[in-house]
């Protein structure tokens, strides 16, 4: 039976995909002790779509929204596979987001707020976290946006 977080991922039409495998020499989690840290996911949609290019130029800040709130999905995919229930997630300490965008692009705070409000919106106070957010030149394959997630597990 789905645990509290996974319904509400159903109530927002949401379903996990199956954890993306690594595309280069890493592991998707490491486990810490009270930690999972989750290694970047791109936004890659189940299903394969993928929001790609530079925001401010190819992609539109509400497009690099819904791309790292794809992002967010992913890394869920993966806590569960190390976890086995996203239910033994405390609290989102830290989410890190990179946003592929061109030079002059100032609204990265405002994409990587896709992954934020979604985390939130999921975990309720407990998914309130430190954030870094980075404009970069590239990222893997393209996208345009990668997040990576420290979480507090049981």
């Amino acid at each position: 039976m789905a645990g509290k977080i996974e319904k509400k991922l159903a109530d927002l039409g949401i379903s996990l995909p199956a954890a993306p495998p690594p595309s280069a020499n890493y592991v998707p989690t490491v486990r810490t002790g009270n930690l999972l840290i989750c290694s970047g996911q791109v936004s890659q949609a189940p299903g394969g779509e993928f929001i790609k290019g530079k925001v401010g130029a190819e992609t539109s800040p509400e497009r690099g929204q819904a791309a790292a709130r794809i992002c967010v999905i992913n890394l869920l995919a993966q806590a569960k596979s190390a976890l086995g229930d996203l239910d033994k997630i405390k609290r989102c300490v830290r989410l890190g987001g990179f946003i592929n965008a061109v030079p002059t692009f100032a609204e990265l705070p405002k994409v990587m707020n896709g992954a934020s409000d979604l985390m939130v919106e999921l975990l309720g106070d407990a998914g309130r976290h430190a954030r870094t957010t980075v404009g970069v030149a590239e990222l893997p394959f393209d996208a345009s946006v990668e997040v990576e997630a420290i979480f507090e597990v049981e």
